[in-house]
């Protein structure tokens, strides 16, 4: 079984996303472990909750930003570690966790990658005027917000939309698309091939439909038995 290992700042609600699929055994999969960079992270509420292990490891312990992702890597590949989700992590991912996690560090952004990357997505999309937003599952490399697409969910930006209005718009399809890249990893049907991910039997991309009466996600690029309907 894939035993998964969390990096979180935060609330931490895709972190509570991903810990839901798994209980409902949509995810065949264990959270090892919790770490959070920030002691009062809301994350470890949520932990505490599900009886999931967690630690706090503060980066002010240690002499350099390489020795701080050492010690997590560590920490990660002691509880045998096979995959690291990022769940509002606000730091960019040192060398060291990678190089232990090749291609098994995923990130969820709140924009279409490439654009609007960085801390500020929602926002960035809102100001520019585009009129199709959304969010992306990602491999992380060493930069920020620029590793291989694995999976995207796309959602209308409205005339008179703030910040706010489409961060609630997009986040249900965050706690959707990042579990589904979980369970694709866990099934070994993600084959990366330069910048670009194949998913074997699968979808890349989800959208938002207004019906009028509900707002319903639709498949576009195929299915995955047993998932969204």
């Amino acid at each position: 079984m894939l035993k998964i290992g969390v990096l979180a700042s935060g609330r931490g609600s895709n972190f509570q996303a991903v810990v839901d699929s798994i209980e409902r055994g949509d995810v065949v999969a264990q959270v090892a472990l919790l770490v959070v960079d920030k002691e009062d992270a809301f994350a470890i509420e949520r932990a505490k909750k599900h009886n999931i292990p967690w630690m706090h490891v503060d980066p002010g312990d240690f002499n350099s930003k390489d020795a701080f992702f050492h010690h997590i890597a560590s920490e990660l590949k002691s509880r045998g570690v096979g995959l690291v989700l990022l769940a509002g992590f606000m730091r960019i991912v040192g060398k060291p966790l990678l190089d232990e996690f090749p291609m098994g560090v995923m990130n969820i952004h709140p924009a279409l990658l490439p654009s609007f990357p960085g801390l500020h997505g929602h926002k960035d999309a809102v100001d520019y005027g585009v009129k199709i937003s959304g969010c992306t599952v990602h491999f992380v490399d060493e930069h920020m917000d620029t590793g291989p697409v694995i999976i995207q969910a796309a959602v209308p930006v409205h005339h008179g939309d703030t910040e706010d209005s489409l961060s609630e718009r997009i986040l249900p399809f965050e706690h959707k698309i990042y579990p589904l890249a979980v369970k694709l990893f866990a099934e070994g049907r993600l084959e990366v091939q330069g910048r670009k991910v194949h998913i074997k039997g699968g979808q890349s991309a989800l959208f938002y439909q207004d019906n009028g009466q509900d707002n319903i996600l639709v498949r576009i690029l195929g299915r995955i038995q047993g998932w969204i309907t």
